[in-house]
């Protein structure tokens, strides 16, 4: 049985396990260059959830076990497809009249990283072999020189000699470094974000520039915190609109503000995952994709408003969004609704006809759709604009 589909059958067979464990049950249970091993173990990290990454990655580091290095690059390298680059697996080990980089990540604006990773910067990096790769790949027309980069990517956090040997050498305004650590960070900030703006600047930290000027950084701050509370604030917004319609109703009554935060997209996942029969992995806060990228499910929640019969459930949904659904050979909207007990899977091809007829906000620095479901007796309903017959979508629900 292949790799992934021991997961599949029973992830408890691998959920314990320390990462070359886990390459054991993989082919001849070593890596080497093309085998059905490397195939297996690969296909396995683009279906695992980033977690897994985390805890893998800190294994080639503080555990010793044959190949640790070669294990390491695989898992950067499936970091770097997380954090939204197309990257091409580098050689294992160098071969003659070949460049012998680790990895190879295309950002959507065309610039390119040539991705070296070290499990210690414990002794001298020969910076010379390095830039070598990418001047190989240049002449191979594999990437535009003046349009790449070299990110050295290591073990540790404390990398002051290597900081200080780049820093002393002419590849200064060529090389980024960073470290494992660091990387995971930026994977999990990522998966906690919904504006594909946003996540544009994450990348762009890895790429040499000048930063005289702080502004591209407090930037990234400001929007990363905007952008994580957006679909908390539409809720509030839309709660309050509602709340004050029926306070306004009765006399003396005082607008009291309830609001609690709800995150329960994982959860809601966990389920579809099982409906589908199919893994998913999370690329951005409500955004995730099958390991092969072929399926796409939007997941957005919501909190219950109303009391007693009354229940309401809102959503904001983006112009982006679509785009991600509609691009995928197989693509889903899941609406959580108070809980992961409650869940509205609707394909693709049923939803987004209906966003013509549901209300939108237009701002000059976003729009999105109001996604509105309403209980009215034991069934589940779209509310459209306009007084237009709502939807039932109960047939929908997992």
């Amino acid at each position: 049985m292949k790799l992934l589909e021991l997961w599949l059958a029973d992830r408890s067979h691998l959920d314990g396990k320390a990462v070359h464990q886990v390459i054991a049950f993989s082919g001849s249970g070593k890596l080497a260059e093309g085998n059905d091993t490397s195939r297996e173990f690969r296909e396995y990290l683009s279906n695992i959830p980033s977690s897994f990454l985390e805890r893998y990655a800190d294994d080639c580091l503080t555990s010793r076990f044959d190949n640790s290095g070669l294990v390491l690059q695989d898992v950067v390298n499936e970091i770097g497809r997380r954090l939204g680059f197309l990257v091409t697996n580098g050689r294992y080990r160098g071969v003659q009249g070949q460049p012998g980089f680790d990895g190879l990540w295309s950002a959507e604006s065309g610039k390119k990283l040539v991705v070296e990773v070290k499990t210690s910067d414990a002794y001298r990096i020969d910076l010379e072999t390095i830039a070598e790769y990418r001047k190989r790949l240049a002449a191979n027309q594999q990437l535009d020189f003046e349009k790449s980069s070299i990110l050295l990517v290591v073990g540790r956090e404390d990398t002051g000699g290597l900081e200080a040997q780049i820093r002393g050498s002419r590849h200064a305004w060529d090389m980024r470094l960073i470290s494992i650590d660091a990387l995971v960070r930026l994977m999990k900030i990522k998966e906690d974000l919904g504006d594909p703006a946003t996540i544009q600047k994450i990348s762009d930290l890895l790429v040499p520039r000048e930063f005289t000027r702080l502004d591209p950084i407090v930037d990234l701050v400001f929007d990363t915190t905007a952008d994580a509370k957006e679909d908390d604030v539409f809720e509030q917004t839309e709660a309050e609109d509602a709340s004050t319609a029926e306070l306004s109703e009765r006399p003396g009554a005082r607008k009291t503000k309830k609001f609690t935060p709800v995150s329960f997209h994982d959860e809601c996942v966990a389920r579809i995952q099982e409906r589908l029969k199919t893994p998913l992995i999370k690329r951005m806060k409500s955004l995730f994709v099958s390991g092969d990228d072929q399926l796409h499910l939007v997941c957005a929640v919501s909190r219950r408003h109303g009391e007693g019969e009354r229940e309401t459930y809102w959503f904001a949904f983006h112009p982006d969004q679509r785009e991600f659904v509609e691009e995928a050979k197989s693509g889903y909207v899941a609406l959580g609704c108070g809980s992961p007990a409650l869940v509205i899977l609707i394909p693709a091809p049923q939803f987004l006809p209906l966003l013509e007829s549901l209300n939108m906000t237009q701002r000059p620095d976003r729009e999105y759709w109001h996604v509105h479901i309403d209980r009215i007796g034991s069934e589940l309903f779209l509310t459209r604009k306009g007084g237009a017959e709502p939807v039932p979508v109960s047939r929908y629900v997992i």
